[in-house]
């Protein structure tokens, strides 16, 4: 059975102020991990924290660019695994942004979670990302009023 986590996201903010957070790599550190993305197809990335053991996790997604729609779309794959090269779970991030009169509609599709072994790191990054989602308004909103410490 695969599963997928979807959530859907409100941002009183352009498109292209949603874009940075989601593609430069110090913004996505605040919101997500130390990483050393670039918007640049083919790019093979990490994303780096803690070693979780219960979850058979190194703390390294082992990432590659796959798509790039400045301010509309982008995707990258995400895998990870216990360490030693092994690779547990082989899944895909997949981001739209839709443009409104009052700002930017996110979706979040992350989908590939196919093996029952990945189920606990499904349910982490269910709750995870939408977290992570809250996160970047926060920046958002705090960057607009110059206040950057939050």
């Amino acid at each position: 059975m695969t599963r997928s986590i979807k959530h859907q996201f409100f941002f009183p903010h352009p498109a292209e102020t949603v874009w940075n957070y989601l593609t430069k790599p110090e913004l996505m550190e605040l919101w997500l991990m130390k990483n050393d993305f670039q918007p640049i197809v083919g790019l093979d990335f990490q994303f780096r924290t803690n070693p979780i053991p219960s979850l058979d996790f190194d703390g390294i997604f082992y990432c590659k660019v796959l798509e790039v729609v400045p301010f509309k779309r982008l995707s990258y794959s995400w895998k990870s695994g216990p360490g030693d090269g092994k690779i547990t779970l082989d899944s895909v991030v997949l981001w739209k942004l839709e443009p409104t009169d009052k700002g930017t509609e996110l979706f979040l599709e992350h989908s590939g979670f196919t093996k029952d072994e990945n189920l606990n790191m499904f349910n982490a990054l269910t709750d995870g990302w939408l977290k992570n989602l809250h996160k970047i308004a926060d920046r958002i909103n705090a960057a607009q009023h110059g206040n950057t410490n939050t």
